[in-house]
């Protein structure tokens, strides 16, 4: 692991960036599953079955989005709880605090990451 990483500051950004990602699930009307809790009110805007479907597809994508999301931090918080937080997955070598700072959920060198 690279010594310049704060290893402190990464969790609470972790931490940080976790609670928006949980809050927003929450007011998509998912859980930190990225399960639906349940009906979605989308008001009287929607008139038809059509826009409330559309509406409701959107809703799913979003939330799949932020479920990665979620899952990404939550990898890294296991990762700083192990010791190995900053070592990137690819090729072994330190991240790089500067990318970590920016994001602190990365799993790849910037090396590794342009590769793919």
């Amino acid at each position: 692991m690279d010594p310049t990483i704060d290893l402190a500051s990464a969790k609470a950004a972790l931490d940080d960036e976790r609670a928006k990602l949980v809050h927003q699930l929450h007011e998509l009307g998912a859980d930190e599953s990225g399960e639906l809790t349940g009906d979605v009110d989308y008001g009287d805007a929607f008139a038809d079955a059509g826009a409330a479907t559309a509406e409701r597809t959107e809703v799913l994508g979003l939330v799949e989005r932020l479920k990665r999301s979620l899952d990404e931090i939550d990898v890294a918080l296991g990762k700083l709880e192990e010791g190995t937080y900053g070592l990137c997955e690819e090729c072994g070598r330190p991240i790089g605090a500067a990318r970590l700072e920016i994001r602190p959920q990365a799993r790849f060198c910037m090396e590794c990451k342009s590769k793919r």
